[in-house]
């Protein structure tokens, strides 16, 4: 089996392989790699291992060298080239009246290449920027428009629950989220209380989804009628987490009980029936 070494280029982004050629390197240590656009300098995120042939990516290009004490005053010098473009960036946005906003800046190692990430409502034409911008810095300019969750992802900040955005703290990647997961977890389906910093739904509805998958399986349906200590009544509402489910006795329906879930014996499933206005949000969504 090839043997391979993994390294990322951002904090929290994809981890790509790579032939160590060679060359011995621990985990975190800077490297300089070949890459599709020239050289880069990464951050080692697995250190090297085996893998199936048909894991290895093609063509898995080399490792060229631990980075040295003048390849990371390189990276830091591009940290001021990249403020510097920033600014300049915007003025020629300002300049030329473009209804878009700039999110970052990326030099490429080598300063071959500067690319410019912005988003925007719609398509725009940026082709007289890029000429703009191309005789100011005299390298190859490449603008890429980005989606709102990129920009969330680039630009961090603090989520609805207090943390740190996942997506700039350690989501390699964005997977679809749909509106079903929020009701897997008996949430609010009210789009401004499931939804991000970047306005579309809550990564964290994708990855926790299938513990509520499993809890649900062990817990009685909303709206069936279930066999407790108390007697007959319908569940209506249960705390996953917790193991419990709130039930509407048919003896004493003005006080609902609760009971772990393992108390409830199911008698009557409920039947389902989708509303107009569930339908409605899950087509915007």
């Amino acid at each position: 089996m090839p043997t391979v070494i993994g390294v990322k280029f951002k904090k929290v982004g994809k981890v790509y392989y790579f032939d160590p050629n060679g060359i011995s390197a621990k985990q975190g240590d800077p490297v300089i790699v070949e890459t599709s656009r020239g050289l880069e300098c990464g951050e080692v995120a697995t250190a090297s291992k085996e893998i199936a042939e048909e894991a290895v990516p093609a063509p898995l290009k080399k490792v060229v060298r631990r980075a040295t004490e003048a390849d990371l005053k390189t990276l830091s010098e591009n940290e001021k080239f990249e403020k510097e473009a920033f600014k300049i960036c915007e003025e020629k946005i300002k300049k030329h009246e473009l209804e878009m906003k700039l999110v970052a800046v990326e030099y490429t190692f080598d300063h071959s290449k500067i690319l410019f990430y912005f988003s925007a409502d719609g398509r725009i034409d940026v082709r007289e920027l890029v000429k703009d911008l191309a005789s100011v810095f005299r390298v190859r300019i490449e603008l890429r428009q980005i989606g709102v969750r990129d920009e969330a992802k680039m630009i961090g900040g603090l989520g609805v629950c207090g943390c740190p955005l996942c997506c700039a703290s350690f989501l390699e990647s964005f997977h679809p989220v749909s509106i079903n997961m929020a009701k897997d977890q008996g949430l609010s389906l009210n789009p401004t209380k499931i939804s991000g910093a970047c306005g579309r739904l809550m990564c964290c509805l994708k990855y926790e989804n299938e513990a509520y998958q499993d809890m649900a399986k062990h817990s009685p349906p909303v709206g069936s009628i279930v066999q407790t200590p108390q007697g007959k009544g319908t569940v209506i509402e249960n705390a996953l987490l917790k193991g419990l489910s709130k039930v509407r006795l048919d003896n004493s329906p003005d006080a609902p009980v609760i009971f772990p879930c393992s108390e409830c014996k199911i008698l009557k499933m409920p039947v389902k029936v989708q509303s107009n206005e569930e339908e409605t949000i899950t087509e915007e969504n």
